[in-house]
């Protein structure tokens, strides 16, 4: 499921090298943390989150083929 979100995220990206996710798991509960940079914060959530609302679809698909259920939680990098 990570490498799902990567390769979706990096593909939209205009800045891929910082895209980042983080894998959470809690019982049957996969929680994926996608950061990027702020520029590309529009992007991939899109126009009223349509884009982001087809990765959750996508994600939760893979989740349901591994009996699991996954929750994804976007946020922009900060830059340290």
């Amino acid at each position: 499921m990570k490498r799902l979100i990567e390769y979706v995220a990096t593909s939209l990206a205009d800045h891929p090298e910082d895209v980042r996710v983080e894998e959470i798991h809690r019982g049957n509960e996969v929680i994926l943390q996608l950061s990027l940079a702020p520029d590309d914060m529009g992007r991939l959530i899109g126009k009223q989150g349509r884009v982001a609302n087809a990765i959750r679809l996508l994600l939760k698909v893979a989740a349901a083929k591994e009996g699991k259920h996954a929750i994804l939680e976007i946020e922009e990098r900060t830059t340290p």
